[in-house]
């Protein structure tokens, strides 16, 4: 299919701030969280999402994958808007769109062994209880995870286990779209540099189109083939990443660049800076 597989145009997302005493006496305004924003992901895309705290990339996640709606804008999805779409809830377009949150610990059920968790969401996706314990399998294998993680309870599982796990979750509704927010800031290096590795395999091996929302550009370096810049709920920048990241354009990107100590932001090799992937920009 031809055009773009995600596409935001003029999307705006404003909260409003103070209490019902500032309504009433008219004080109350509004939080700007996403400004104007107009986008285009092309199918395959892998594209890291970058900028300090509050610069909107979440908020951009949560449009995306349907967790909230625009303020003003339209958001598309193979040129269909997604606001459409979503008037049936249990459509086919939820399970194009999947996410893995942050915090894998607070993302699984603390009551669930990893074989429920991954067979309630093979049920969603209508898959025969007769083949679910295999494709549970499956999915584990595919995430570099043993059979015996399956009657484990997520607090028994080390932080990149789960964090394996929230992936094998999501990639068992067969997306199209996979959304990752900050997915390895709450690891150690060694498993940022397991995750990231495993990211990559599997947006070949699948052919996923990957949005990568992170403040850390070596891991963006080393994972993503295009970059988007955020400040302040806008785009101020974007093109391929290396070009980027070698010739930033904007002064914001400059300062997001030079604040990283030498080395990481674009002089490594990808394995080297996967390794060592543990600067923060935001």
């Amino acid at each position: 299919m031809s055009g773009p597989i995600l596409a935001l145009r003029g999307v705006t997302k404003s909260y409003p701030q103070g209490g019902l005493l500032d309504r009433l006496l008219g004080r109350a305004s509004n939080f700007v969280a996403l400004d104007d924003v107009t986008l285009q992901i092309a199918r395959g895309d892998v594209v890291g999402i970058v900028g300090e705290s509050g610069s909107g990339k979440s908020t951009l996640a949560s449009l995306a994958v349907g967790l909230t709606r625009p303020t003003t804008g339209e958001i598309l999805l193979d040129g269909e808007p997604l606001a459409a779409l979503m008037r049936d809830h249990a459509g086919p377009w939820r399970r194009r769109i999947q996410m893995v949150f942050q915090d894998s610990g607070s993302a699984l059920n603390p009551r669930k062994t990893i074989a429920r968790c991954l067979a309630q969401t093979l049920a969603l996706r209508g898959v025969p209880r007769a083949t679910r314990e295999d494709e549970s399998m499956a999915l584990l294998a595919l995430v570099g995870l043993g059979s015996e993680m399956a009657p484990r309870l997520p607090h028994e599982l080390s932080g990149g286990q789960r964090q394996r796990v929230g992936l094998a979750r999501a990639l068992a509704m067969k997306p199209d779209i996979l959304i990752a927010d900050e997915p390895v800031s709450s690891l150690d290096v060694s498993l940022q540099a397991q995750v990231i590795n495993l990211l990559s395999r599997l947006t070949r091996e699948l052919g996923l189109t990957l949005l990568f929302i992170s403040h850390d550009l070596a891991v963006v370096r080393t994972l993503c083939t295009r970059i988007i810049v955020m400040r302040k709920g806008r785009i101020v920048e974007e093109g391929p990443c290396l070009d980027v990241l070698a010739r930033p354009a904007h002064p914001y990107t400059q300062l997001l660049i030079s604040s990283v100590p030498k080395g990481i932001a674009g002089r490594r090799a990808p394995a080297a800076a996967a390794a060592s992937a543990t600067s923060s920009v935001g």
